[in-house]
């Protein structure tokens, strides 16, 4: 194997922080180093699915499903905008210690969201767990970069893949289990033995060497970016149903939100060391995956937050059985991700991946917006199974295509920046989508469901909308009229989301194809510059 690694020997000398004479590393010695990864990377990516069939029980006994996107959007929030700062902290001061930091912010925000007595205390503890997982995201592939060669990483990307994979298929599965049977508090504690494992894992087999730069964090870029973010999705959750679109509140946390930035924008432009370069949007390659990682996250949690709330709400599936079914749209999401880095290695072409998996995943939406009360379970599944494959197909190929366009000094905060963009999508996708869902609940539940029982509710819908097993326990005339205003409101939901993904698949085909290079680091390249590919596409 070509792959080099830092401080996999020790290096004679270092140009700008890269070490000029490290030695390469045996198959067997990366997949060593990757097993600390995937330890780290199950922890972010089990909590991002475990929750999802146990959502619909937690909101209902501490707040109600009105309230459903909170507990998703402050913890993507927060693994949001933690990403690019994690990116440039490690590139200062090393991977390693910056990727066990992460796992114990992850741990404390894991036990005090177990511990949760309230919805307040559940969002915040949520929070803490979403920074936490934000590094443990941006470092996982960020020492991809340090150890594996472009034009091999497709290859190790897919073990990578493969975890997230089966986090994806388990977690619901686990999560449905644990609320039918225990309690919705131990999808929160059952990260504590996970964590304590990924801990002494990352100790005993990180073994990379700290390249230590001279350089300031920017603490003002990324208070900047934290709460002009949070404006603008407070804004968008709020809207509607704390207060109306058009009350102060609102319209003074979106022009906040705007301001602040604007600001952090300016602000990145003049700092001598930027938590964002916004030089990197120079390279053609960084924007246009960056704006793809937007649009497909937004996409894919727009599928994956939405399907057990109708699973379980609308065709009466259990915690447990919801998870199941989402089967087909986790294993579609596995086969093409493995797939398609492993083709990306053996060919050295990316471009189609993106290209096609946009398409496959806007059909694959589609079908979803067509499900109702009476759609068959062989037809909700092969529906699953294409949105899938096609979300399969773009994800591992954007930080790939990123790292291969970027300098090696700009590794890790080009990396996290790409994570960063996906998650934000996310988040912005599950705040869009839940105040949508809001929006058509308000409208159709006063024409669905009988006024006497809205009456004793005192007008309000949200004192009708409790967990799904309480839900099932009302007289028939209520029941099947919040079921249908629900089966409604998330073919909304559904529906706004097609054009998202169309935009994706337009904006793929401006996507340049480079070849990959067949050496980890960059040479000597200055931040800023471009690489230039050493091997012929094939």
């Amino acid at each position: 194997m070509s792959g080099t690694v830092e401080g996999a020997t020790a290096p004679s000398g270092t140009t700008a922080g890269v070490p000029t004479t490290p030695g390469p590393l045996s198959h067997r010695q990366v997949l060593i180093v990757f097993s600390g990864l995937m330890a780290g990377l199950l922890l972010a990516a089990l909590d991002q699915t475990i929750v999802a069939t146990a959502l619909p029980t937690i909101v209902g006994e501490l707040g109600g499903l009105d309230h459903y996107s909170w507990v998703v959007t402050a913890y993507l929030l927060s693994s949001t905008v933690s990403t690019p700062l994690y990116g440039k902290i490690s590139d200062i001061y090393g991977r390693k210690a910056v990727f066990q930091t992460a796992i114990l912010i992850f741990l404390a925000g894991s036990l005090l969201a177990g511990l949760a007595q309230t919805m307040v205390q559940l969002i915040l503890c949520r929070g803490l767990q979403g920074a936490g997982a934000g590094g443990l995201m941006a470092m996982a592939f960020a020492v991809v970069g340090d150890v594996v060669s472009p034009r091999e990483r497709g290859r190790y990307t897919g073990y990578l893949g493969s975890v997230f994979a089966f986090a994806s298929v388990v977690g619901p599965l686990v999560g449905g289990f644990i609320v039918d049977h225990v309690s919705w508090r131990w999808v929160f504690l059952i990260n504590l033995p996970v964590g304590a494992t990924a801990l002494v894992v990352t100790s005993r087999v990180l073994k990379l060497t700290v390249v230590r730069r001279s350089a300031r964090i920017d603490v003002e870029g990324a208070f900047l970016l934290v709460v002009g973010v949070s404006c603008l999705l407070l804004a968008l959750v709020w809207g509607g149903t704390e207060y109306p679109w058009g009350s102060g509140v609102i319209v003074g946390l979106g022009l906040t939100g705007v301001v602040l930035t604007l600001a952090f924008i300016a602000w990145e432009s003049r700092v001598a060391e930027p938590m964002l370069p916004l030089r990197l949007f120079r390279n053609p390659i960084f924007s246009v995956s960056s704006g793809l990682g937007f649009l497909i996250g937004g996409g894919m949690f727009g599928g994956i937050i939405f399907l057990p709330l109708f699973l379980q709400v609308v065709t009466g599936a259990s915690a447990t059985n919801s998870g199941l079914l989402m089967l087909p749209l986790m294993g579609g999401l596995m086969t093409t991700s493995i797939t398609s880095g492993r083709m990306i290695s053996r060919t050295g072409r990316y471009k189609v991946w993106p290209v096609t998996g946009m398409a496959v995943a806007a059909a694959g939406m589609f079908l979803l917006s067509l499900m109702d009360a009476d759609t068959t379970r062989l037809e909700s599944l092969v529906f699953m199974l294409v949105f899938g494959l096609g979300i399969g197909m773009v994800l591992p190929v954007l930080v790939l295509v990123v790292q291969n366009a970027v300098p090696y000094a700009d590794l890790g905060v080009a990396t996290s920046a790409a994570t960063f963009f996906r998650t934000m999508g996310g988040s912005f996708g599950v705040a869009v989508f839940g105040a949508i869902l809001n929006i058509r609940m308000a409208e159709e539940m006063p024409r669905l469901v009988p006024a006497a029982a809205l009456a004793m509710a005192g007008g309000r819908t949200s004192q009708l909308l409790s967990s799904p097993a309480q839900i099932r326990l009302l007289p028939p005339a209520v029941m099947n009229g919040i079921i249908e205003a629900l089966a409604r409101s998330i073919h909304s939901v559904f529906l706004w989301a097609i054009p998202l993904l169309l935009v994706g698949f337009a904006l793929s085909w401006f996507l340049d194809e480079i070849p990959l290079r067949e050496t980890v680091h960059a040479g000597s390249l200055s931040p800023g510059s471009t690489p230039q590919p050493s091997v012929p596409v094939a």
